[in-house]
């Protein structure tokens, strides 16, 4: 399993992790996963339907919600905040590396006048943001 990186109380951001993962991380008291990477991003890649299925089998609630990060835009961080809020907590967000669920959290974080603190963790956690990072940093 990939390093876990948590971001606030509420959610912890991870690379994608195996289908037979979930119930580990199920155990580790995680009750929900958003899933905010694209199918066929690359090959061999779970689809979204596979990874549902695993989640909801290990006692998961599951979200889908794929974003690109260079193309991450204002209604991508309000669907994220809208499944972070609804879900039950903790909610484990993943995507290829964790790097667009922490650009979502931090973008999120950002609109609530948090803008450094965020970026600061997400720095802390070993995220690049690239360009995504300055204009999360003018959101604040």
């Amino acid at each position: 399993m990939h390093p876990l990186h948590r971001l606030d109380t509420r959610l912890t951001a991870t690379a994608q992790p195996q289908t037979e993962d979930f119930a580990a991380l199920a155990a580790q008291g995680f009750r929900a996963v958003i899933n905010a990477r694209p199918d066929g991003e690359d090959p061999g890649q779970p689809g979204s339907a596979e990874m549902e299925r695993a989640a909801r089998a290990a006692g998961l609630e599951y979200r889908h919600l794929p974003v690109r990060l260079p193309a991450l835009g204002e209604a991508d961080v309000d669907a994220f905040a809208a499944a972070v809020a609804e879900l039950p907590g903790p909610v484990l967000g993943f995507c290829r590396s964790g790097t667009r669920v922490a650009a979502l959290w931090a973008w999120t974080q950002a609109r609530a006048g948090h803008a450094d603190a965020a970026l600061g963790t997400v720095q802390a956690a070993g995220f690049d943001l690239g360009p995504v990072h300055a204009r999360i940093a003018r959101v604040g």
